[in-house]
């Protein structure tokens, strides 16, 4: 998809978000998409992270892009990381790309290293732009030193952005210290970051995080909000959910990954991003209506505070 068709897509997105009752084959009225922070996006409050196209081959990706765009998911986010998923994800979302947005990151902290990869992102994903490019894994001091210093891969992000090849920038990040540094360095515009029910009532992690992205008006995209723990180790059995970092609370477990997802959205996400499987993913689909609408209950807040009690002592990520 070539920049001239920036206009067409952004009147194509806006004609889509104001279609008053139109609903999609799940019942989900286009009315749950909510602005995500700054960029002018209008998304769906569940996006789609490639790992979920990772390793299942290409007809299996189709069918969960397809099932995806079906129930309103407009926002696309992989990296080139994820093994095959750019490629996967790319051939999947081609039909649906001028109407949807799409998010690529760099693990890279030089402009020399991570342009190739840049170019390479492109291809496999059939586009010649993305909406948000994202600094991806930010976690230790040096991180930071690299990437903001001469030649870092913040120089390259910047011209991409004044070169119409990406529209939006923002970062990732599993630590709040460094996530937060770097958002005092640059106005970004997104921040992807882990908004977890167990971790914030443990340590409060990703509360000073939400309260400074919604001051810098960032669009707040949160991943692990439906994780209970880490993998024990390699020996444990992971089912359907091999493919996740970290243990989802099982899709079974309907009201405590309910309450585990409304724990996110109030401390303020604008998005989750669910761990990266097909069930995961699909559960939070399936209960996002339930789960924008009616704010965490007293009943559910006891579920999680119990849960928290047995558990806190399991290593998380």
């Amino acid at each position: 998809m070539k920049r001239r068709e920036f206009i067409q897509s952004a009147a194509s997105l806006a004609a889509m978000s104001v279609i008053g009752k139109m609903t999609n084959s799940c019942g989900h009225p286009s009315g749950l998409r909510r602005k995500l922070g700054k960029t002018g996006f209008e998304v769906f409050p569940v996006g789609y992270g490639g790992i979920v196209s990772m390793n299942d081959g290409q007809e299996a990706s189709d069918r969960y892009v397809s099932w995806a765009i079906d129930r309103g998911i407009n926002y696309f986010d992989v990296a080139p990381s994820y093994g095959d998923a750019e490629e996967k994800l790319g051939n999947s979302l081609k039909a649906y790309r001028k109407n949807s947005y799409l998010a690529c990151k760099t693990a890279k902290r030089l402009s020399k290293e991570a342009e190739p990869e840049f170019e390479q992102s492109f291809k496999h994903l059939h586009t010649d732009y993305f909406d948000v490019y994202q600094m991806h894994s930010m976690s230790k001091q040096e991180d930071i030193d690299q990437a903001f210093g001469p030649g870092g891969v913040m120089e390259m992000m910047v011209k991409a952005k004044r070169d119409g090849r990406v529209r939006r920038l923002g970062i990732t990040a599993h630590s709040e210290e460094i996530a937060l540094k770097a958002m005092a360095l640059y106005d970004f515009d997104t921040v992807l970051f882990p908004v977890n029910w167990m971790m914030n009532m443990k340590t409060g992690m990703a509360t000073e995080l939400c309260n400074d992205a919604k001051k810098r008006k960032m669009g707040l995209l949160a991943m692990k909000s439906l994780i209970h723990r880490r993998w024990f180790d390699q020996s444990e059995d992971r089912g359907d959910y091999g493919k996740s970092w970290c243990k989802p609370i099982p899709s079974e477990n309907k009201a405590l990954g309910i309450a585990a997802i409304k724990y996110a959205f109030r401390l303020g996400a604008d998005i989750i991003l669910p761990p990266g499987n097909f069930k995961s993913f699909s559960f939070a689909v399936d209960h996002i209506e339930e789960i924008i609408t009616h704010p965490v209950t007293a009943v559910e807040s006891a579920l999680l505070e119990n849960e928290y009690a047995m558990v806190k002592e399991y290593p998380f990520f």
